[in-house]
């Protein structure tokens, strides 16, 4: 019997199981674990690899776009409602280049048209915008679903790195996953698929998924020391890598790096760590939450505190991963990663970039980083 192949267009119709809110009183996030159902499907994932999903728009915003152009939500598109298209298949909270350009189209010489002409402006403008203002604020443009559907982007699935091992939890996949919620030009707004996982899923809820693997982002297969970096969410795959180990049995040494605010009310899985240590699955933890004293103290701090033993372990052959922000954390960490090895590696500025690039070539420095 040949297994099933799920992907974009054959994605496996999942369950939810089990949610748990991991911050406690006291944080400013809503940061949840959540595990779901894959019984049935045969699906097979690796620590490292990611899980795609196909979430669902609010339906109070879809309703409020067609409140403002006056269409009938049980207008037939296909074979779908129009409200069920807007639902399930078009993003409408990011407005896309055919709907700026139809928008420009219409309002010739006016300062929407100059601004998205320029690119600092067009971000700007944009910045925190989503489809139902840009037609708000364009209230001489009657747009119809007819007129405004082709316009529209698809909508996107969204990958979460897979916080848990297949062999540890069978027929399960568990996600870590920080629900984004702001304000912005007076409405409050939330991350599309975030707030779907948090606040609308029921149990009956399909969850269409598949794996995407990350074949770049593996553990090792020899007896290597492991060095992880993964502040917040970044933690994710590392959980899935301890789980993995210690249905391994392995002994090679391993060191977690995790970074939050809040000891208190941040430190997920704090249990889960302190047993791993307890088992062996995990050598050491270093742990750095920046908002525990006056002076913000991040894991690239920590990192440089312990560079004497960080270099060792370096030394010794550990591969070294990271995980999470890409737009400062992980600039920070490498940039610590150098510092390091120049001071405690006894290189020069130079020496230490050429170490740092020789790791890259030998498979010792993964970054998954978004």
């Amino acid at each position: 019997m040949i297994a099933t192949v799920y992907n974009r267009k054959n994605p496996f119709q999942a369950r939810l199981s089990r949610m748990e809110v991991l911050t406690k009183p006291g944080s400013s996030k809503d940061t949840r674990h959540f595990e779901i159902d894959l019984s049935g499907s045969s699906m097979e994932y690796e620590p490292g690899d990611s899980l795609a999903l196909q979430p669902q728009n609010d339906p109070a915003l879809v309703s409020s776009l067609l409140d403002l152009i006056g269409a009938d939500p049980e207008q037939m598109v296909g074979e779908k409602t129009l409200f069920e298209t807007l639902h399930d298949d078009l993003t409408i909270t990011e407005p896309g280049p055919r709907l700026i350009d139809a928008i420009k189209k219409e309002t010739p010489g006016s300062s929407f048209a100059d601004a998205m002409d320029d690119p600092a402006r067009k971000a700007m403008y944009l910045y925190g915008r989503d489809v139902l203002d840009l037609l708000g604020e364009h209230p001489e443009i009657r747009f119809t679903a007819d007129t405004l559907l082709p316009l529209l982007k698809p909508l996107q699935v969204r990958l979460y790195s897979i916080s848990s091992s297949l062999r540890a939890c069978p027929e399960q996949v568990h996600l870590t996953v920080a629900t984004v919620t702001y304000e912005s030009h007076g409405r409050a707004r939330g991350g599309v698929a975030s707030t779907w996982l948090a606040e609308r899923l029921a149990d009956h809820t399909r969850i269409p998924v598949y794996i995407q693997p990350n074949k770049r982002f593996r553990l090792p297969e020899n007896d290597a020391p492991i060095i992880m970096c993964g502040p917040g969410t970044g933690v994710a795959p590392f959980r899935a890598f301890v789980q993995e180990r210690r249905v391994q049995g392995t002994n090679s040494k391993a060191w977690l790096f995790f970074g939050e605010q809040h000891r208190s009310s941040e430190f997920f899985y704090e249990e889960e760590w302190n047993a791993a240590l307890q088992d062996g699955s995990l050598t050491k933890l270093t742990t750095a939450f920046s908002r525990d004293q006056a002076h913000k103290i991040y894991v690239q701090h920590k990192m440089m505190e312990e560079g004497a033993e960080f270099w060792k372990w370096l030394d010794e052959g550990a591969i070294f991963y990271v995980c999470g922000d890409k737009t400062r954390m992980a600039a920070d960490v490498d940039a610590a990663l150098h510092q390091l090895i120049e001071k405690h590696g006894g290189k020069t500025d130079e020496g230490a970039k050429e170490y740092v690039e020789a790791m890259k070539k030998e498979h010792r420095y993964h970054r998954d980083v978004y």
